[in-house]
């Protein structure tokens, strides 16, 4: 299991991903699940992958060697004019493993499963946050919804509801999600420690923060023990049950 997170403000855009990865409860492994694609000054695109490990493997091989190739008439992330066509490109590559992989898998216990959340910007293009799912179709973060979340979700998603609107300042955005990860740790196993954090500023054209939280790390203990104190305190205080 996975959780990902993309918030999109009025300051910028956070993202963060956990690194676990599982085939069972006693084989744990951790993958990176954040991939940047940074070019200061012209585009800064963020994704964080949940599902299948080889699949969501798969796909940002085929997104980094399509940019890397040296005369392709294709679009790549490294010449994609909008982050909508950044969206698309990914949502190509999904579709494309699907094709190769997806009949062998369906015949095993792991069919294909690739998902994707899609965050940064193009100079001269806004700020977007896009959600992609195993189909290859898309949704895009908005006014009224200025998160997205994909892999275990349920967990951390009540506190993002509570605490994010898009005029959220950054900092506070970045609290709000590292809570929502301790939450989500604490209800479910399969979610697990190091956090991958990044944060860019709009219109900046590259990551302003990218922190990774391991496990023991004091600051994260920090803000759990400080949450969780907080919460306990509060609830003493709320009204009794009236007789």
């Amino acid at each position: 299991m996975t959780y990902c997170v993309g918030v999109l403000l009025q300051d910028g855009l956070v993202l963060a991903s956990d690194s676990r990865t599982h085939a069972g409860v006693d084989n744990f492994s951790t993958f990176c699940k954040m991939h940047v694609f940074e070019r200061v000054g012209d585009r800064v695109i963020v994704l964080l992958s949940s599902g299948n490990l080889a699949g969501t493997q798969a796909v940002i091989s085929i997104l980094k060697q399509r940019a890397e190739a040296q005369q392709s008439d294709m679009p790549t992330i490294w010449t994609a004019s909008t982050m909508f066509d950044v969206a698309v490109i990914v949502s190509n590559a999904v579709r494309d493993v699907e094709a190769r992989d997806g009949k062998h898998l369906a015949a095993g216990a792991t069919p294909f499963n690739a998902s994707f959340i899609i965050g940064g910007q193009i100079k001269g293009d806004p700020l977007r946050l896009f959600r992609t799912f195993a189909e290859g179709n898309f949704i895009e973060a908005g006014i009224d919804t200025p998160f997205l979340q994909t892999g275990e979700s349920k967990y951390g998603k009540p506190i993002i509801d509570r605490v994010i609107t898009a005029s959220t300042s950054l900092s506070d955005a970045m609290k709000c999600v590292l809570v929502s990860f301790d939450s989500t740790m604490r209800s479910n196993l399969s979610v697990g420690m190091p956090i991958d954090l990044a944060c860019c500023k709009r219109d900046s054209l590259r990551l302003e923060q990218r922190t990774r939280f391991e496990p023991g790390d004091a600051y994260f203990a920090t803000l759990s023990r400080e949450w969780r104190d907080g919460v306990r305190a509060v609830f003493r205080r709320l009204p009794d049950v009236p007789a």
